[in-house]
């Protein structure tokens, strides 16, 4: 994954051959894949955003952790933002999740003691093995030298699905970049493909269904909403 300050993608464009942003290359960004529908550049989505829940003061940097598209494609079940005030104090954070059916549902995270923390209802569908009717439970740590990011789903107080994101740092060069990609090749379609072998899996295995058109109540405030046919 790449950790982006959003202010900086001018430099990483000119500085690493193998990336572009808004425009094709081996690895490229584009502000259309994130806060879909809004037309403007990232940064000024993510501030609209920021004030639409109460952030209306002066904003520093904007870190973003993310899958950039490689040859072109990228599927990313979960970008964060963290944003930070000018003299670096940590403002908020921002789940953005994604589904396979285009959608995307961001998520306001405050900052706690260790970072940034928030449970709140999901109102989005993600899984169709899993019920609408549970919680996200957001913790953060602020990036460092390591990444530490943990997003359970609970029913009530039961943890019935726990994940985590884990990892060190690396300064993004391009010798670096070229062998993550004999390492890691096409990494973004192995994440799309192992999503469907895995609910493949878990069909065969008989576990429970929960059509995408089932509880439209409890899909709310979606981004590119699909249209339903």
């Amino acid at each position: 994954m790449f950790y982006f300050d959003l202010d900086e993608l001018g430099d990483v464009e000119r500085n690493i051959y193998f990336f572009s942003r808004n425009r094709f290359n081996l690895y490229s960004f584009r502000d259309e894949d994130h806060f879909k529908g809004n037309p403007k550049p990232l940064r000024e989505k993510v501030l609209d955003y920021l004030k639409a829940n109460g952030i209306a003061q002066d904003i520093g940097k904007i870190t973003l952790l993310t899958s950039a598209r490689v040859m072109g494609y990228v599927f990313n079940p979960v970008s964060f933002y963290f944003c930070f005030s000018p003299d670096g104090r940590p403002l908020a954070a921002i789940a953005e999740v994604s589904n396979t059916f285009g959608e995307m549902k961001p998520y306001f995270i405050p900052p706690s003691e260790n970072g940034f923390h928030l449970r709140a209802k999901k109102h989005f569908y993600v899984s169709p093995f899993m019920d609408l009717d549970l919680d996200f439970d957001f913790d953060l740590r602020t990036p460092g030298g390591t990444l530490e990011i943990y997003v359970d789903d609970l029913k009530g107080e039961e943890r019935v699905l726990t994940s985590s994101m884990k990892g060190g740092r690396h300064a993004l060069e391009n010798a670096r970049l070229i062998w993550y990609t004999l390492t890691y090749p096409l990494v973004t379609l192995k994440v799309i493909i192992l999503i469907h072998w895995h609910a493949l899996l878990l069909w065969i295995k008989g576990i429970g269904y929960h059509a995408k058109d089932d509880r439209q109540d409890m899909q709310k405030d979606i981004l590119n909403p699909r249209q339903k046919k």
